[in-house]
């Protein structure tokens, strides 16, 4: 199985499936399909992204019991990155940790399983985790349930049952244009983005490393001006910023993300403008969830101990099911360099964390659970 799995997954990372490819998006799915023929598929589309969704029952059926979930898109690479190569017992390329290796684990695992398990069961492949709401949350529109569901996201082998919320925002700053050797009749509003950006730095200290506390990362500074000798009347920031719930608020409640809104407007200059791009809650399921209790079992008979139960600072596309009434958790195998440069998997973890899926597959055969 681990050779399939090994095969796949260079496969998948030699395609560069990222946003607005296209016809990478298709070939990339056709290429994990190809993998499960013989399977009931239902197809989705919005706006152009393809997902799918194939089960283990004759019938066509929107509930299931668990759900297996991975996304095929990954982020923009060197062109390098998209020829994959084994090391030192890693594998990299883009995609190798989120989450291609993960994906495609999934898919052999499924094929090889799906059929003799006694409940329905479902895998769930999409082309735009990364960068839309096209895929997993169209499906759970469409009426798509579960009972809980696991995406093969980078956890290290450890079981991710919370993430932080996120919001995406843009402020823009305005001022006056002039000769810049006349700057003084200007007004350059670069200075009050540093004034503004300096206020959010003491708000929020850039943690030394992963910490369950609100974080902001500043991912791009811009001005229209294209001239040296020239004072810009305009800039904007881009923010991406991962908060954790404030005091006793639920996760799922606006609250959270109104309280750090309000701390955005209140370091503000008067003539600066916040734009709201995207927001999302954070989301969590109990530590005591049944099937987390199971997996926890799984992990135990194949590798000797329980996993760390942990939070995760990113979010994933299981908040869609969570938030429409089911449970779920991020799950997966050992590796590094998400989203940067030299991105790797552990090959000798990949084993353990099929072995590990494939035992919760069949304990949950016996296992009652409440829904």
């Amino acid at each position: 199985m681990m050779s399939q799995i090994i095969a796949l997954t260079k496969k998948f990372i030699s395609i560069p499936s990222i946003k607005g490819n296209s016809r990478a998006l298709k070939e990339v799915l056709d290429a994990a399909l190809a993998e499960v023929k013989g399977y009931c598929v239902d197809f989705f589309e919005k706006e152009g992204i393809p997902s799918a969704l194939i089960y283990n029952s004759k019938a066509r059926r929107t509930r299931f019991k668990i759900i297996l979930n991975a996304h095929l898109d990954v982020v923009e690479g060197k062109d390098k990155q998209f020829t994959p190569f084994e090391k030192q017992g890693k594998l990299y390329g883009r995609g190798a940790y989120d989450m291609k290796t993960a994906a495609a684990a999934e898919i052999i695992l499924f094929k090889r399983i799906a059929k003799k398990l006694n409940y329905p069961i479902a895998l769930q492949l999409v082309t735009d985790e990364e960068t839309g709401s096209n895929g997993t949350k169209f499906q759970v529109e469409k009426g798509v349930k579960t009972d809980f569901v696991i995406a093969g996201e980078p956890t290290d082998l450890n079981i991710n049952f919370k993430a932080k919320g996120t919001i995406w925002a843009k402020v823009k700053f305005f001022g006056k244009s002039a000769h810049a050797a006349y700057l003084w009749q200007g007004r350059n509003p670069i200075w009050n983005l540093k004034r503004f950006l300096d206020s959010i730095q003491i708000l929020f200290p850039l943690p030394a490393k992963k910490a369950w506390r609100t974080t902001v990362n500043i991912a791009k500074v811009e001005t229209s001006n294209l001239n040296m000798n020239k004072v810009p009347n305009n800039c904007e920031v881009s923010l991406d910023i991962r908060y954790v719930p404030v005091g006793q608020n639920r996760f799922s409640s606006m609250k959270n993300a109104n309280f750090y809104i309000k701390k955005l407007k209140e370091v503000l200059p008067a003539n600066a403008k916040l734009e709201l791009m995207l927001v999302r809650t954070p989301y969590s399921i109990k530590k005591e969830d049944p099937y987390i209790g199971t997996l926890q079992e799984a992990s135990k008979k194949i590798t000797g101990k329980k996993r760390r139960l942990v939070g995760e600072p990113y979010g994933s596309d299981i908040r869609y099911f969570i938030e429409d009434g089911s449970r779920g958790i991020t799950f997966g195998p050992v590796g590094g360099a998400m989203h940067s440069e030299n991105e790797w998997v552990d090959i000798k973890s990949l084993d353990q964390y099929c072995k590990i899926l494939e035992s919760f597959l069949l304990f949950a055969q016996k296992a009652a659970f409440t829904t």
